[in-house]
């Protein structure tokens, strides 16, 4: 098994509906790999139009009356980037191999452990370099980066027709999915939230997710996962099928940008570690059950298991910590996404937000609960969609008008679903709130209350930014713009070019100007410490045995994960190393400190 050579060692991952949405556009004839969210057919549609005027490109609008309209737009708009990428491609390498400036500027970004990178420098210090040769060389080792989606597996909304169901394969992510699928693309599906057997088994729909004849997919499944159990079920889930994981994409369940899926007090450095001593075991492990799959379905089996990739994202920040987790982990690539959002060249985002986010401390930063889903959710204070939101509360209008119903997923009040960010929701809750009001104190009344109407509309919060930048009409409710960074945006405060930033991952520049943000490791450790902390201080009466026994697991756990780290940086007498090791004591101290509460049987 043969791993292809990358131009970068870092990606952009996907940032909320609007953030990416057009990032390959922007950034990938440089070689830098990003992810779209096909999630929003609407925000996709509108894209698709506006870049399709922006690049003289015929455009044909796709309506809701197009009986698979939500698949066909995802398509179309996938098709458009796919050329526009290309062509945009085309040219960078033109520019490149016409001028010498254009070539230095963008080694200059380049980390000096590329290949490419010595190659093209050798050949520029031979001497008078032929502009045919640059042209080869340029043709051969240059690749635009990869145009992959994502897909929240959470998000698969049931579909109705006049209050009749229609068939799972018009639900949102298994339309989502079939619009990649029958897009030109040659690149990946990410899938994040969990697992999802309805749609993972949906894949066996399309040939292009299985290897043809020699070998090579023409679409790969990427998974987010956040530790090694969840990775080798889901694999071997999928291999049963005949379909094969190319990547693992581990994500700190809390250093990182949007929804935060907590793990059970495992620590990223112990799960990279684990990732690291079973990766063999795991190409072996799964490749054996793919051949099962591929033979009970007759298809071709390749000879040798195909490539898997390990990659790492959340909370990075510095070019030591990027080259940390390549060479001590041996990871193919680090995600960097957070800091991207303070790109312009890279990101979408409109300048009142952006500007937001330039401005932002560490308490400025935080783990919401605004999500419909009902999962921790990374935010900023100060949101024009928190303006809003607190302008309605106020005036006794809680709630949205869920023109989109993408998270319309509660059943409580019906099979068609309702989210619980709606209005619809908020009243009946809020009504119901207000028949126990006698019985209950301020403070529990208030903060029922509080519980209910936090929840705000990301369908389009998130989606907002992109027709804000771009000039694109908003109708409806005003709901402004949710964004979603990491905690990491708060050690950065400066807008930035593509190529400074490019510079600063790989060591030869910084955009950093925080002097003491910490480690992202340590930073990982003190908010899973606080986590359990608010875990105990927000419990209710009613304290089970089981959530006794998750505390007892969890604290062990980031006990575990402490001593990994000190013996991990025992070794090393820089000065930083020093310090991490410190501050990993004072957090020990800390968890120590936690009282785990008892079960008393009443």
């Amino acid at each position: 098994m043969a791993t292809s050579k990358t131009l970068h060692n870092f990606h952009i991952p996907v940032m909320g509906l609007a953030f990416t949405i057009d990032s390959p556009i922007r950034v990938a004839q440089y070689g830098i790999s990003s992810v779209i969210s096909i999630i929003d057919d609407d925000l996709v549609e509108k894209m698709n139009a506006f870049y399709s005027e922006k690049f003289n490109k015929p455009y044909k609008e796709i309506t809701k009356k197009t009986h698979d309209y939500r698949a066909e737009r995802i398509t179309s708009y996938l098709n458009l980037v796919d050329e526009v990428v290309k062509e945009k491609f085309s040219k960078f390498k033109t520019e490149l191999s016409d001028s010498k400036i254009a070539l230095e500027n963008f080694l200059a970004t380049l980390p000096n452990t590329s290949d490419f990178k010595k190659g093209l420098s050798n050949l520029m210090h031979e001497g008078v370099v032929l502009k045919d040769n640059l042209k080869n060389y340029l043709e051969t080792h240059l690749k635009a980066g990869d145009i992959d989606v994502n897909i929240m597996t959470k998000v698969d909304k049931d579909n109705f027709e006049k209050s009749e169901q229609l068939p799972t394969m018009f639900n949102d992510a298994h339309a989502s999915l079939r619009g990649f699928a029958k897009s030109n693309l040659r690149s990946s599906v990410v899938l994040s939230a969990g697992m999802n057997p309805r749609l993972y088994s949906y894949f066996e729909t399309f040939k292009d997710f299985f290897p043809d004849e020699k070998g090579q997919l023409k679409k790969k499944i990427i998974l987010k996962v956040s530790d090694y159990r969840s990775a080798i079920i889901q694999g071997k889930f999928l291999a049963k099928k005949g379909l094969w994981v190319s990547e693992y994409r581990i994500e700190s369940g809390l250093n990182c940008g949007g929804h935060a899926f907590a793990t059970d007090g495992f620590l990223l450095g112990p799960i990279l570690e684990e990732f690291k001593s079973k990766k063999v075991e795991l190409i072996r492990d799964t490749h054996a059950v793919l051949v099962k799959g591929l033979s009970h379905k007759e298809l071709e089996i390749p000879t040798e298991p195909l490539e898997l990739k390990i990659t790492v994202q959340g909370g990075v920040g510095t070019a030591n910590e990027q080259s940390f987790l390549l060479d001590h982990y041996d990871v193919d690539s680090v995600g960097w996404g957070t800091p991207f959002l303070l790109v312009p060249e890279a990101t979408s985002v409109d300048q009142q937000t952006r500007d937001l986010m330039l401005k932002a401390q560490e308490k400025d930063l935080y783990l919401s609960g605004i999500s419909p889903l009902g999962v921790p959710f990374n935010t900023i204070k100060g949101t024009t969609n928190e303006f809003y939101k607190q302008q309605r509360i106020k005036n006794d209008k809680a709630g949205s008008s869920c023109p989109k119903k993408l998270l319309a997923l509660s059943k409580e009040f019906g099979a068609e679903g309702i989210c619980t960010a709606s209005k619809k929701y908020q009243d009946a809750k809020l009504q119901a709130l207000e028949t126990k009001k006698e019985s209950l104190t301020t403070t529990l009344y208030n903060n029922a209350k509080a519980k209910i109407t936090e929840k705000t509309c990301l369908c389009v919060g998130l989606a907002n930014a992109s027709y804000i930048e771009n000039d694109i009409a908003i109708k409806g409710q005003k709901q402004g713009v949710v964004v979603c960074p990491g905690p990491n945006l708060a050690y950065f405060n400066r807008e930035t070019s593509l190529f400074d930033m490019m510079k600063h991952i790989n060591g030869n520049a910084s955009v950093l100007s925080h002097i003491n943000r910490p480690n992202m490791f340590v930073k990982e450790l003190k908010m899973y410490v606080d986590y359990l902390k608010n875990e105990i201080q927000s419990l209710s009466e009613d304290i089970t045995v089981k959530q006794v026994k998750k505390w007892n697991a969890f604290k062990s756990n980031l006990f575990k994960g402490i001593s990994y780290y000190q013996d991990l940086f025992l070794s090393s007498t820089t000065s930083d190393y020093k310090n991490i090791q410190e501050e990993f004591q004072l957090y020990k101290a800390e968890l120590e400190a936690i009282i785990i509460p008892e079960f008393v049987k009443v």
